[in-house]
């Protein structure tokens, strides 16, 4: 059977429908087909090309997207995952998004359902009131018939409706054993409607206790529909409060393109990024954003990627250079080879590290974890304590006030600011830490750098640059041009620095013949018909060449931490070059802010200890350790915290790895390996020292913040349970209504997330 529309494919290709291989040049009349299957199957195949006809008009570039699973997890309780949006069974919390679902999130689910549930619960509950409350306003005063029905009716839907989700989460508590805030809420809320509809239902069953001064049974659907609507309201109001924490990680997802060109036999086609593979080669065009981490592979630009470095000049970029995904590109067009894609890019990889930070747990988090285990027990025990009591001493009506006053413990004594108080921080921070450019791997390593009193730095790539540059050139102008030419031919690590100096003084460096290597001592060469020799004293002593007046100023750069090569020509010195690895020019200030910060500061290097105090010297560093191994730097770290001192140290290399995971808080450059930053518990992207000042405090302050929220979510129920149990009633005649308890429980946990959202302006 034949498919005519398979004709649109290219020669020979397989026709999705039908499973045919088709030569378009043939006809489709030329295919033999009955005219049922021939009608079905043309309809199926014409579907499925309207949906998407690049798939059969360019196969060579059509790919198939794969599956993207969202995950969901709760913010008190993040060792909770699920696959789809949902309550949590612990808690009882919405669950959100996770890593990248939280840009894929266009609307919020749940604040849209509490929304449209609050407004229709305010609707209900404000003539509600009015009506419960006509006597009391002068109106209604001998309260007809019809009052308790009429206030039944328009209690039912608050309750049974807008406030079915509450009573759902609190029998999941019940049957999980995990009681929470709307295990009372239910319990409060339940307890008043079913009263009031038992004592509407069946007024004459009740005892005598139950009943006011003129006979009548009380009611409280006010009270149950006032409760739900505040909690409703504060449902509201913490959603989008909790909402704005997670900005800092749509900041970081929104760096990431949508699109990329792929380029497959001189063809371009515009695909989702999600679809780029490996090995893929893409065409990145002035003022698109890179798609993917790769390399340059034809042509150039200036690519601005500040995103990364926080350096705000565009970096040049041509054949055989990295490019990284969300980077911005200049004016030029180039292609480039993908080689990280998906979740091994470093802006997903960032994006994950700064998710897991968020949904980890500070060790203070164990002080609310052990309250809120026996807490909701505990308060269920003192609101049947309060009903006893009341009921036995309390005023006539007994029942009535037991009942009002046992409800209004449970309401008040909501731990939803108690469990909020440790995360909302921790998320809040780990955000505003990834705007700064310091990723934190976990809340843990937050808070352990709070306490840090001692900086430990390596020195190469951490202090300083980490690569070699030229500093001085003492001698002629010819000296620099001869000593690149020789250096052409060489793979030594100070050749790509005298090259690199040759290239900024725009220097044309001429081709170099005989070109000879001498191992530990230097080079040799004909450079334009003269004999060229670059290297140290040593080589100079070999070739009988005097080093004249050069040598003091080889002697004067050694002492300060420099490399001196001298350049002889036509057998006498001409010149030497100093060569140095150069302090970072954010280094002098981040240690001075260290310094006022009463922060001891510490250089560990397994450099030279004549170079390594020159540096020291040159940065006021009073201790140093210098020409140590990398197992023992961890050693020396260990010796440190076992006098008492609680040290934090930064590096970026391998070397550096065993001492970043002993110190109390490890910091990597982000500039350094892969292996110093999966050690360390945070990373500064930049690799800019002042970095380590800015992450020291805002450890100190998200910990100061934490600290604030438990001690006024404690306050406020240490405070709160007993005045809704009416201690305060008799010296004062207090009572706390159980709608007060509602809107005060929805105050104390909008206001801890108010408090910890203040991290976001924190000044670092």
């Amino acid at each position: 059977m034949g498919n005519p529309f398979a004709i649109l494919n290219k020669p020979q290709v397989k026709d999705p429908v039908c499973g045919m291989m088709v030569d378009a040049a043939k006809s489709a009349a030329s295919y033999e087909y009955s005219g049922a299957a021939y009608f079905f199957c043309s309809l199926g195949c014409f579907a499925r090309f309207r949906a998407t006809p690049e798939k059969y008009l360019h196969p060579e570039t059509w790919r198939e997207p794969e599956a993207q699973a969202s995950r969901y997890t709760c913010p008190m309780d993040p060792e909770v995952i699920s696959d789809r949006p949902g309550a949590c069974p612990k808690c009882g919390m919405a669950l959100e998004p996770m890593g990248a679902a939280v840009a894929a999130e266009e609307k919020n689910v749940e604040l849209e359902d509490m929304t449209r549930r609050f407004r229709v619960a305010a609707v209900l509950t404000v003539p509600l009131l009015l009506l419960a409350m006509g006597p009391m306003l002068g109106w209604l005063a001998h309260a007809p018939g019809w009052k308790p029905w009429a206030e039944m009716a328009l209690a039912a839907p608050v309750v049974l409706w807008c406030g079915w989700p509450f009573f759902e989460r609190g029998w999941h508590s019940v049957v999980n054993r995990s009681p929470n805030m709307f295990t009372l809420i239910a319990i409060g809320t339940g307890v008043a409607f079913g009263f009031s509809i038992f004592a509407v239902l069946f007024p004459g069953v009740l005892p005598a206790e139950f009943r006011g001064g003129h006979g009548e049974v009380p009611v409280y659907f006010e009270a149950a529909a006032v409760i739900v609507t505040l909690v409703l309201l504060g449902q509201v109001l913490e959603i989008r409060a909790r909402a704005q924490t997670s900005s800092a990680m749509k900041a970081l997802l929104s760096f990431a393109p949508k699109k990329a060109r792929l380029v497959v036999q001189a063809r371009e086609q515009d695909i989702d990024v999600e679809l780029v593979r490996a090995g893929d080669t893409l065409r990145v065009r002035p003022g698109e954003k890179v798609p993917v981490d790769g390399a340059v592979v034809e042509g150039s630009s200036a690519i601005d990627e500040s995103m990364i470095t926080g350096e705000s000049l565009p970096v040049e970029k041509t054949g055989g250079d990295r490019v990284t995904g969300g980077t911005l590109n200049g004016q030029g067009s180039f292609l480039m080879t993908a080689q990280r894609v998906g979740g091994d890019t470093l802006l997903a990889q960032i994006v994950k590290l700064v998710a897991e930070a968020q949904r980890t747990r500070a060790p203070i988090q164990r002080v609310a974890d052990r309250v809120s285990a026996w807490f909701v027990p505990l308060v269920v025990a003192i609101s049947a304590v309060t009903f006893a009591v009341w009921a036995l001493f309390g005023p006539e009506p007994k029942l009535v006030y037991a009942l009002v006053n046992a409800v209004a413990v449970l309401i008040i004594a909501c731990p939803c600011a108690l469990g909020l108080a440790t995360p909302m921080s921790i998320m809040v921070g780990v955000g505003r830490g990834a705007r700064e450019g310091i990723l934190i791997r976990s809340a843990e390593a937050l808070e352990a750098l709070e306490k840090v009193d001692t900086v430990v730095f390596d020195k190469t790539g951490t202090l300083t640059e980490g690569r070699p540059r030229v500093t001085r050139v003492a001698g002629d102008e010819s000296v620099l041009r001869y000593a690149a030419a020789l250096e052409r031919s060489s793979e030594h690590p100070l050749a790509a620095a005298i090259l690199a100096a040759a290239d900024e003084r725009g220097i044309d460096v001429p081709h170099a013949e005989r070109f000879e290597y001498h191992t530990g001592r230097g080079l040799t060469g004909i450079v334009e018909g003269r004999q060229v020799a670059l290297g140290n004293a040593t080589l100079l002593e070999q070739l009988a060449i005097p080093p004249t007046e050069f040598a003091a100023t080889a002697e004067s750069m050694r002492h300060k931490g420099q490399t001196s090569v001298f350049v002889a020509i036509d057998g006498r010195v001409a010149g030497v070059l100093s060569i140095a690895d150069t302090v970072k020019s954010s280094t002098r200030e981040a240690l001075d802010i260290l310094r006022r910060e009463k922060l001891k500061t510490v250089m560990l290097t397994g450099d030279t200890r004549e170079t390594a105090e020159a540096v020291a010297r040159s940065l006021e560093i009073a201790e140093v350790r210098a020409e140590v191994l990398p197992h023992q730097k961890a050693q020396i770290i260990q010796a440190f915290e076992d006098t008492g001192r609680k040290v934090a140290m930064a590096g970026d290399g391998v070397n550096d790895a065993p001492a970043l995971a002993q110190a109390r808080a490890g910091i990597a450059m982000g500039t350094g390996t892969d292996v110093a930053i999966q050690s360390a518990g945070i990373t500064l992207v930049h690799g800019d020292l002042r970095g380590v000042a800015r992450a020291i405090r805002l450890s100190r302050a998200t910990m100061r913040n934490i600290r604030q929220n438990l001690f006024f979510a404690f306050v406020y129920n240490a405070l709160g349970v007993p005045v809704a149990a009416g201690v305060l009633y008799p010296a004062f005649g207090l009572l706390l209504s159980p709608m007060i308890a509602a809107a005060a429980m929805t105050f104390s946990s909008v206001s801890v997330i108010a408090n910890a959202l203040r991290l976001r302006k924190a000044e670092l």
